[in-house]
């Protein structure tokens, strides 16, 4: 029995199920080792600063490198052909804009969240400024939490065979439990060896997974692509544009739009720039994003091998015999080029990935909520190291919590669309408001305030009245009928409306920026405070 027939055979769940055993005893172990010894605010948010930027580098791509993109962009490749080649593009390029544009200077003001960050540009109102912060933030990553929680259910529920109620339940509690250990008993420290751990992983079984594929085409690039054209069900017009994005001006308009939402939502992810404060220095940060950069990159490219191959090995109709969406393209390619033993470590690595990245976001999460909720925001900063850490150790269940719940309400929901939508919502909230605080010397705090709330709101609604909600077969809402803004993705007009609505608010301001303040908030932008 395959894949495409529903659950796993017991003789072939047992070697994923010991590899992933194996990855989940050595990294509670590691995770407990390096916990945090002390409870201080540093250690717990920014973990170890002296690592190299290689490892810097493998975080950041651990934290990046999603569910989604191991198993959904495969998936996408193999059924669209040249149309998920280009969404790989969108997924990589994210990061150059990271790199030349926020990376160092949100790094040189030395600080633990984008909270202090602003905070300090906008030190006036700057407790209404990190509420709103603290709001965006939550509702991002709980997005991007459940979005890895319900792929992570799905998947299980597969392998096992045993698709209930109660196993997904199951299921749920047990991915989002170890998730809460991770943050909560291991901090920033115990989080960072995951994501390391799994990128090693990632590109040594990408790596054997590519080999083993271009060997079966005699290193072939012109035969990959002919094969995959071939049993893709389209023929030529697999290798062009249209299958996916092409078929009318909506369609095109939704892939710009979620083009837009991913180049411009992973600098302002929390987990993301959480990880982008870790490095001690603005050497360590810029070599260690150049490492992201390049791993990104060769994980996109293979994944594009894969897919391509998925076409020309499986078959686009075997393919969605398993899954119409494509997500088991990835591991029915494995399974028909290197037997159970590869299928068990594609298994293996997924799970690893859902793990790793739900551990960074909710990191990122409970910091927000602890630091900038509680410790400025309610405490104004009258605070104690050691209260500070257990609040945040217990944001992290709080957080794990609301994530599971909403996980197992929205079992059907699509963790691509979740994703995606997460990334909109950070580029028409959170980027606004990082970009205008770093390079805009007039931006004001009643621009920010406008620029987060609007933004959030905006794309919120938009995706409300979207088919992403109703009136499709694919909806959640399919019987309702209330979707009047056509595209599935709002970042084609949140995005815009998110800079435009904390430019309004500036300039309606009826107060001036400190321009000596800003000065000195440049200064240290530029300068790299160590």
């Amino acid at each position: 029995m395959t894949l495409a027939s529903g659950a796993m055979p017991l003789s072939q769940l047992r070697l994923p199920l010991v590899l992933f055993l194996v990855f989940l005893a050595v990294t509670m172990f590691t995770a407990i080792i390096n916990s945090p010894h002390r409870d201080e605010v540093g250690e717990f948010y920014l973990g170890n600063r002296k690592l190299s930027p290689l490892r810097y580098g493998m975080a950041m791509c651990g934290d990046y490198i999603s569910a989604a993109t191991l198993l959904g962009s495969t998936g996408l490749v193999c059924l669209t052909g040249y149309d998920g080649l280009l969404y790989l593009v969108g997924t990589a390029i994210g990061w150059i804009m990271v790199l030349l544009l926020i990376a160092e200077p949100l790094r040189n003001t030395g600080l633990f969240t984008l909270g202090d960050t602003v905070a300090l540009r906008l030190r006036d109102r700057q407790r209404p400024v990190r509420l709103a912060l603290g709001v965006c933030a939550l509702v991002v990553s709980v997005l991007y939490l459940v979005a890895q929680l319900v792929a992570s259910v799905a998947l299980l529920a597969q392998f096992t065979g045993m698709p209930g109620s109660t196993a997904r339940v199951l299921c749920g509690l047990l991915v989002g439990c170890l998730v809460v250990f991770y943050v909560a008993v291991g901090g920033m420290p115990g989080t960072t060896f995951i994501q390391i751990a799994k990128t090693v992983l990632l590109v040594v079984v990408v790596a054997v997974a590519v080999v083993l594929v271009l060997r079966h085409f005699a290193w072939s690039g012109d035969d990959l692509l002919g094969a995959a054209a071939a049993h893709s069900g389209h023929g030529d017009a697999y290798l062009r544009p249209g299958l996916q994005f092409g078929g009318s001006t909506a369609s095109k308009l939704d892939f710009f739009s979620l083009a837009l939402s991913m180049a411009l939502g992973v600098g302002g992810l929390p987990h993301i720039v959480m990880r982008l404060l870790s490095p001690g220095t603005a050497r360590q940060l810029r070599r260690a994003v150049l490492w992201t950069v390049g791993l990104v990159g060769a994980v996109c490219l293979a994944v594009g091998v894969l897919g391509l191959s998925a076409a020309a090995i499986v078959g686009t109709d075997t393919v969605r015999a398993g899954d119409s969406t494509g997500n088991s393209a990835v591991l029915l390619l494995a399974q028909s080029v290197g037997g159970t033993l590869l299928m068990a470590a594609f298994s293996c690595l997924v799970f690893a990935t859902i793990l790793s990245v739900a551990a960074g976001v909710t990191l990122a999460a409970a910091s927000s909520l602890a630091h900038d909720v509680y410790a400025h925001g309610i405490r104004r900063g009258r605070v104690e190291d050691r209260q500070e850490v257990a609040v945040a150790r217990v944001s992290a269940g709080a957080v794990g919590v609301l994530g599971i719940l909403i996980a197992l309400l929205a079992g059907d929901w699509n963790a691509a669309s979740l994703a995606f939508l997460a990334f909109a919502i950070a580029a028409s909230s959170l980027v606004p408001t990082i970009v205008y605080t770093l390079f805009w010397p007039r931006f004001t705090a009643g621009g920010a305030l406008l620029g987060l709330y609007g933004g959030l709101g905006c794309s919120l609604v938009l995706v409300a009245f979207s088919p992403l909600v109703s009136s499709t077969p694919a909806s959640l809402l399919p019987s309702a009928d209330v979707a009047w803004f056509p595209l599935q993705n709002p970042g084609i007009v949140s995005v815009p409306v998110g800079f435009l609505l904390g430019w309004l608010g500036t300039v309606l301001s009826s107060k001036t920026t400190d321009v000596a303040a800003y000065r000195a908030f440049e200064e240290r932008c530029l300068t790299a405070a160590e």
